[in-house]
């Protein structure tokens, strides 16, 4: 057995209904996008509001918001107005950025190849506490959110290094393998537990993070 179950982000949240279920289906992290282009995409006031109205129904849940290129100004002041624990930054931001934040930021890193890693590695050191950085999968154009799959080998050694979070094109069916295979921190969904682009689908939800957590399990 693990030591510690692992953790579920459930991404992209647009609504309370949304988030109620997440949270019923088991998810640890709810996430927040706040990058317009993004079909998942909320402002700050419609995350403040789901925030509100979550209440303390799950008091232990970590909130965090998703940004990309987002001026290290404006990040703070939507973490404070919204009540987020954690930015998670998803863009070409540079590392002062997350120093600014005062440990309340993590990078995510998308990796063409094994040689990108090391080169991100090297400009984004691992944050202090979990976790330390979000794997995604590469795409050229794109900041995440294509439902495209992580590489799961690099994944696997950004993992024995600090915690990881996994995401890229993760499903309640291929979710069991991805953590078998790279044995993540946590993992991180989004369009794999929808229904349509920004709504989630309560079944898919309740069935990823148990497949998540039993493979977490037979193998931890």
């Amino acid at each position: 057995m693990c030591s510690a179950p692992i953790r579920v982000k459930i991404c992209g949240i647009t609504s309370l209904e949304d988030a109620r279920a997440a949270l019923d289906a088991g998810a640890d992290m709810l996430g927040f996008n706040f990058y317009a282009p993004s079909p998942r995409a909320i402002d700050p006031k419609g995350c403040a509001d789901i925030v509100a109205g979550l209440g303390l129904l799950r008091p232990d849940v970590i909130l965090v918001g998703v940004f990309v290129n987002h001026p290290v100004g404006e990040v703070a002041d939507t973490l404070e107005k919204c009540r987020l624990h954690l930015a998670q930054l998803s863009g070409d931001e540079p590392a002062e950025d997350l120093a600014k934040l005062n440990g309340r930021a993590f990078k995510a890193l998308r990796p063409r190849d094994a040689a990108a890693l090391d080169a991100l590695l090297r400009a984004y050191p691992p944050r202090g506490a979990a976790p330390a950085w979000l794997m995604d999968a590469y795409h050229p154009t794109q900041y995440g959110g294509t439902g495209q799959a992580a590489d799961w080998s690099l994944a696997t050694r950004l993992a024995v290094q600090a915690p990881v979070l996994l995401a890229g094109g993760l499903t309640p069916e291929n979710v069991g393998a991805a953590v078998a295979q790279a044995r993540p921190w946590g993992v991180d969904v989004a369009s794999g537990v929808e229904s349509a682009p920004g709504l989630k689908d309560a079944r898919k939800m309740r069935l990823f993070v148990s497949n998540a957590r039993e493979e977490h399990q037979v193998d931890g």
